[in-house]
């Protein structure tokens, strides 16, 4: 994650949309329900591009996936 680092900015966002994501992710402020909305929708889109991926990349025929579960 970021070094913590805040920018003061002002935002119009739709006040049922807000509170409904508030109610949804037990967050108690806006602010904070706003951060993790943000967070998450990263980490989806980051999802996103890792599943794209499938089926794109060459395994080299010696790697056996079984024995790299395995590892201690």
């Amino acid at each position: 994650m970021r070094k913590e680092s805040r920018i003061a900015t002002n935002l119009t966002i739709d006040p049922d949309l807000l509170e409904s994501a508030m109610a949804v992710s037990g967050e108690r402020t806006k602010q904070a329900v706003v951060i993790k909305a943000l967070q998450e929708f990263i980490t989806r889109r980051e999802q996103r591009r890792l599943v794209e991926l499938m089926g794109k990349l060459d395994w080299h025929d010696s790697f056996d996936y079984k024995v790299e579960r395995s590892r201690t």
